[in-house]
């Protein structure tokens, strides 16, 4: 739900930035809009302006703005916000509008744009609109191109849109801080044709990764490798939404990365292009067809892939370890070591201790403590048990018939008879498909809910 206040009005309030506005321009603040939502928003189709085919922000919205003499006047407030990394956990961060990333700002090829950003934080502050062409002055480098803003204060940056494509806004004011503390946001410029480059859905998120210690609430921000949250637009697996598609769609995914390392970013059941880059559009004849795209600190990439196969399909960064959550970097491999006499004399003195990793890691099926706002390191249920995933995870959930606009979460996939793997037990493995088909009943698969029926050999079930 979006709620809009007014922070601050009037000439005296506004500290103008590096390259002036007029008077007139800045005479008034529009108002700053805020979420209070975890969500996935659906999209806003624009309200006036130039049409486009508006972006939904996984896990996020796309802030409002009002038009004002020909110019589309936008109002960001970096401040400190709490987000719930996904239920159970909750973070404090520094962003934008009550959330971290902040919200997506989308405009036209060709929109005059003014941005008023006020500074809620405890220090100075700047924005650097990643990637646009625009006047110097506007690019939002502290010290270089403009003063820093300070606690209390409101800078106005104004320039064209120049170009379309994906780009990122993020400070460049004490940048590890503000970075590892969340601040950053997606930015849309739509092409002044609708139908150039249109997708029947459109999803877009960043990349963040965070290092909070089990129990705490406030990132490290010194850490520069050992992270312990890999996220989706600051959200971990199971809190992440699904990407809910119709089949037949044109789907676009554009992916940004703010985080320190690098992210192979995987899709199953489906072969994408990369049709878009930082640097605009990829000409057609200039794709290839791939199932992961390596995403690099600073870069965005947006792939195409039409949504020709029903079902929950997995999405997520190939790195194994950004697949969890508040993971230690100093575990040992206790594969083979029978732990069982010694786990016998350690439960007298801790009763809920619990052996780790002699098997392999099983992380998925164990429900040891946690201490308070910790989320464990692999977690989720789907419908045959634990989908042992956590951090940069979710699903490609693929129907048919959906209505353009319908976002909404269909819940499970419901198998065709036949279609899933089962146990064999001997026998003859060619039997009939029905026959073996674990929902070969139909039953809707519900979460946490296994449907998984095992076929015995000879046994045929009749239709």
């Amino acid at each position: 739900m979006v709620s809009r206040r007014n922070f601050m009005s009037g000439a005296s309030a506004v500290a103008i930035g590096a390259s002036l506005v007029s008077r007139a321009g800045a005479a008034s603040l529009p108002e700053a809009a805020t979420m209070d939502s975890a969500a996935t928003q659906p999209p806003q189709s624009p309200p006036n302006g130039r049409p486009y085919n508006p972006v939904v922000t996984l896990n996020g919205w796309t802030l409002p703005w009002r038009m004002k003499n020909g110019v589309k006047e936008f109002h960001l407030v970096a401040e400190p916000v709490v987000r719930e990394i996904a239920p159970g956990m909750k973070a404090n961060l520094w962003g934008y509008n009550g959330q971290s990333p902040g919200p997506t700002i989308e405009v036209v090829e060709g929109d005059r744009v003014r941005i008023f950003v006020t500074n809620k934080l405890p220090e100075h502050t700047s924005v650097h609109w990643h990637g646009q062409r625009l006047p110097n002055g506007m690019d939002g480098v502290t010290g270089l191109t403009q003063p820093g803003i300070q606690p209390g204060k409101t800078f106005v940056y104004e320039f064209i849109a120049k170009r379309p494509g994906t780009f990122m806004y993020h400070p460049h004011a004490d940048e590890m801080t503000q970075m590892a503390m969340g601040m950053m946001g997606f930015w849309i410029t739509h092409p002044k044709d609708p139908s150039q480059h249109r997708a029947d859905r459109d999803f877009c998120f960043l990349l963040n990764a965070y290092d909070i210690d089990p129990g705490s609430y406030t990132p490290k921000t010194s850490t520069m490798l050992d992270f312990n949250l890999w996220t989706f637009n600051s959200r971990a697996f199971p809190g992440i939404d699904p990407m809910v598609c119709s089949q037949g769609d044109r789907v676009r995914i554009r992916v940004g990365n703010l985080t320190m390392t690098n992210h192979p970013i995987h899709l199953h059941g489906h072969e994408f292009v990369v049709a878009g880059t930082d640097g605009g559009w990829t000409p057609p004849a200039s794709r290839w067809p791939e199932v992961t795209t390596d995403i690099a600190v600073g870069q965005m990439r947006a792939i195409e892939f039409d949504a020709t196969d029903l079902g929950d399909w997995a999405f997520h960064c190939h790195k194994s370890h950004h697949t969890m959550n508040a993971m230690g970097h100093e575990v040992p491999t206790m594969i083979g070591v029978d732990q069982r006499d010694i786990l016998q004399k350690i439960n007298q003195l801790v009763p809920d201790y619990m052996v780790m990793g002699e098997k392999g890691g099983a992380m998925g099926e164990m429900e040891m403590p946690l201490p308070d706002n910790t989320l464990p390191m692999m977690t989720g249920s789907g419908p045959f048990g634990g989908i042992e995933m956590g951090g940069m995870f979710t699903t490609v959930k693929v129907r048919k018939g959906l209505a353009p606009n319908d976002y909404k979460d269909p819940g499970w996939y419901r198998h065709p008879a036949g279609t899933v793997a089962y146990e064999w037990k001997g026998g003859d493995a060619s039997m009939p498909a029905a026959a073996r088909a674990p929902d070969a009943g139909g039953m809707a698969a519900r979460p946490g809910e296994k449907v998984l029926k095992v076929i015995k050999p000879g046994s045929h079930d009749k239709h």
